[in-house]
């Protein structure tokens, strides 16, 4: 019998290591410690996350807005890169402004990291992107998980998910009831692809076309890798801005399924989203994805953003007041397209005309 067979077995022996696990802890510590909230009680390592609910009372009907999100398999292309510390914005962008679409301010969030084998310094690199993005986003980091998985993930694989909690004045609640006829349609530049379609992204561009992360693309401007790794824009802190400066009727997070089904979400029975193309040109990236893959537009309009991360509705006459709060705050915005009837239309919105050259 080999000493191996008549040592005990342990948790080190079958992949986990407890000690690298603490390590990481601390590590990220002081990056958790920069989103923190005045409401936010006690530090990371407890079991659970405290925030003082007692900071609520100051409304009068306080609705709590909760949701929760990963990356897809843009993790990979992080993986593929050795690049950790960008990811984390990604995640707290697909939580975050799904929550801010409501009109409610981020308050604080959890995640939680699978990993193959923990690396001290990678998980922390994860969390720091993560603690960065609930500054941007205006939110506290109150805790998470790191979940080590050996024998099912590879030693360098890992997976990011996160919950999110907002509060919002139930009279201020955003929505379908609020849009009206005439309402003007606002696009917010995205950042590229954000953190949806990535499947069908790196099919295309390294099944397909046989192209290298390191690969410098001259309609890019840089590697192609640096391309796919742009992090998702978080824009929480910008529609908040927006509802203090202006009527907003609804806003729209442009993700999975693309502009126009992610649009019709929020447009009521009876009206219709109709939206310019030629009002935007969407970025180099959308269209090397559509030429490497052959990719028909409308596949391409219902996998991807196409250049539009975010919409509010707003009064007609408001529209220029939201271009202004928005320039301002360094968003890239323009009016996209209005609400009308329904009429003939089946579906909510839908795109028309084409992108500008």
């Amino acid at each position: 019998m080999s000493e191996t067979e008549t040592t005990g077995a342990s948790y080190a022996a079958a992949g986990v290591d407890i000690e690298a696990g603490d390590r990481a802890v601390e590590l990220m510590k002081e990056w958790v410690k920069k989103t923190q909230r005045p409401e936010v009680l006690g530090g990371l390592g407890g079991f659970a996350g405290l925030f003082d609910a007692s900071a609520l009372k100051r409304y009068e009907r306080p609705l709590l807005a909760s949701a929760t999100d990963g990356v897809g398999t843009k993790v990979d292309i992080a993986r593929q890169m050795g690049v950790y510390d960008t990811i984390g914005h990604d995640l707290v962008a697909m939580v975050m402004d799904d929550i801010v679409v409501c009109g409610a301010e981020p308050l604080f969030m959890t995640d939680y990291i699978c990993v193959g084998k923990v690396h001290p310094e990678r998980v922390a690199a994860i969390v720091k992107g993560i603690a960065e993005g609930c500054v941007l986003a205006g939110c506290a980091l109150v805790g998470g998980e790191t979940a080590e998985h050996p024998g099912l993930l590879g030693p360098d694989d890992f997976d990011v998910a996160g919950a999110g909690t907002g509060v919002v004045e139930a009279d201020r609640l955003l929505g379908a009831d609020r849009i009206r006829t005439g309402d003007a349609v606002i696009a917010m530049a995205s950042s590229g692809l954000h953190s949806n379609g990535y499947s069908l992204v790196r099919h295309v561009l390294f099944d397909r076309a046989g192209m290298r992360l390191d690969q410098h693309v001259e309609e890019l401007g840089r590697t192609l890798g640096e391309e796919l790794l742009e992090p998702t824009r978080i824009y929480s802190l910008d529609c908040l801005a927006l509802t203090r400066t202006t009527d907003v009727h609804a806003f729209s997070h442009i993700t999975g399924g693309g502009l126009a089904a992610n649009l019709a979400r929020v447009v009521p029975d009876g009206l219709h989203a109709a939206v310019d193309r030629s009002t935007w040109t969407p970025g180099a990236v959308f269209d090397l994805v559509g030429t490497a893959g052959r990719v028909e537009r409308l596949e391409l309009e219902k996998t991807l953003n196409m250049g539009v991360g975010m919409m509010a509705v707003v009064p007609a006459e408001s529209a220029d007041v939201a271009l202004t709060t928005l320039a301002d705050r360094g968003v890239d915005a323009w009016i996209a397209g209005e609400i009308t009837e329904r009429g003939e239309h089946a579906t909510g919105a839908t795109l028309t005309g084409e992108y500008a050259v």
